[in-house]
């Protein structure tokens, strides 16, 4: 079974516009000045080297649901999908692209507290899909599967920053904001802010979800139901 036909279509157009961003952010990064820039608005080839990096990104996380779906027989569900792709579409179109870090105030605090929830409720459906699994015969309390969900959604949000700091490391980037868009470059806590923030924001918003995921499992059957990734197997046969 493959994704619905109008889900398809978007991701598809998603990894369009991705691959279409990477062809123009190649022919920009040729003519860009390879020294930092003087004015904030110039952006140099480094700047580039990010943008490419993450529209390749993009565009890989945009197969991602369909290769899941065919190769391990995942359930993935619209709604999920949909999130995900205007996730993306926000983060590297819009913030990278279209420099929304710079231009929209808190643009990034934003996206961090969404990817955040989203990413502690995408825990809560794994463990379901593990719980539900005739090779994991689990019975888990409500209380720990909010725990699993909370510590998968900080764990991944901590992952991306170790990902940031290596593309910054040995790609010269400045995904964590350690320099302004001149090139000055930030000394001590300040240097440090951006990092900690996004962590802080990233655990506040998944522990919001973890509890009042918890809260609904232990009071509401079925809630999780219109998200819940499945096995094809476990429900058609």
């Amino acid at each position: 079974m493959n994704l619905p036909f109008k889900i398809r279509r978007l991701t598809i157009g998603m990894f369009l516009t991705f691959i279409g961003s990477a062809v123009f952010v190649v022919g920009r990064m040729i003519t860009a000045p390879t020294s930092i820039a003087t004015a904030a608005h110039i952006r140099v080839k480094s700047d580039y080297v990010l943008m490419l990096l993450q529209c390749l990104l993009g565009a890989l996380a945009m197969v991602l649901p369909g290769f899941l779906q065919r190769k391990i027989q995942l359930n993935i569900p619209s709604k999920m999908v949909i999130v995900y792709a205007v996730f993306l579409y926000c983060a590297i179109y819009l913030g990278e692209i279209h420099s929304f870090y710079y231009r929209v105030p808190q643009w990034d605090s934003i996206l961090h507290a969404f990817s955040g929830m989203a990413l502690c409720a995408i825990g809560f459906s794994i463990i379901g899909l593990l719980n539900k699994s005739e090779a994991v015969p689990l019975s888990l309390s409500p209380a720990f599967i909010a725990l699993f969900a909370f510590c998968f959604a900080v764990s991944i949000g901590t992952i991306w920053e170790i990902y940031e700091f290596c593309a910054d490391h040995f790609l010269h980037t400045n995904m964590q904001k350690y320099a302004l868009e001149t090139g000055e470059l930030l000394a001590g806590q300040t240097a440090l802010v951006d990092t900690m923030k996004d962590l802080i924001i990233d655990t506040v918003g998944a522990l919001c979800i973890s509890v009042i995921g918890y809260i609904l499992s232990k009071h509401k059957d079925g809630w999780l139901d219109e998200l819940q990734i499945k096995h094809y197997n476990s429900d058609n046969t």
